[in-house]
C-alpha cells in the first residue's frame, strides 16, 4: 500500500468507514455535557452527515461536501460557539473513542489524530 496521508485514508480504510466514525462521534456528543449543547436538537442527523461528507472528502474521496456546502470554511461556521481549550480537549477525546470503536487501524489512526488535533485547535475562538 502507499504511503499514509490524510489525502489517501479513503482508499485505505473505506468511505463506509469514515461515515460509521461520524455517526460513533455524534453517539457521543448527543449526551455530552460540553459539546452536546452546542448542537439543535432537531439537526443531529444533519451534523452527523456534514462531518461524514467533510471526512470523505478531506481524505480522498467524494466530493459531495463541496457540492452540498461549498468551501468548508469550518472557523466561520463554527464561530457563533466558543470554543476554548477544554471544547477542543473534549472533541479529541470524543474523536479518539470514536476511532477506537469503529476499528480504525493504528497507522491510519496516528495520521488521522495529527490532522484532528490541527483541525481542532485552529477552530478554537476563545483563550479559555
Amino acid at each position: 500500500m502507499s504511503e499514509i496521508n490524510v489525502d489517501n485514508l479513503v482508499e485505505r480504510l473505506g468511505e463506509e468507514k469514515l461515515r460509521e466514525l461520524s455517526a460513533a462521534f455524534y453517539r457521543r456528543v448527543k449526551t455530552d455535557p460540553i459539546l452536546g449543547k452546542m448542537y439543535p436538537d432537531d439537526d443531529w442527523d444533519g451534523a452527523e452527515e456534514r462531518l461524514a461528507d467533510f471526512l470523505v472528502m478531506r481524505f480522498g474521496g467524494s466530493t459531495a461536501y463541496m457540492e452540498k456546502r461549498g468551501h468548508p470554511r469550518l472557523r466561520m461556521r463554527h464561530a457563533p460557539f466558543v470554543i476554548g481549550a477544554v471544547e477542543r480537549d473534549q472533541w479529541l477525546t470524543l474523536m479518539g473513542e470514536s476511532m477506537r470503536e469503529v476499528g480504525i487501524p493504528q497507522q491510519e489512526g496516528v495520521v488521522m489524530a495529527q490532522f484532528f488535533a490541527q483541525i481542532a485547535d485552529f477552530m478554537r475562538n476563545s483563550p479559555h
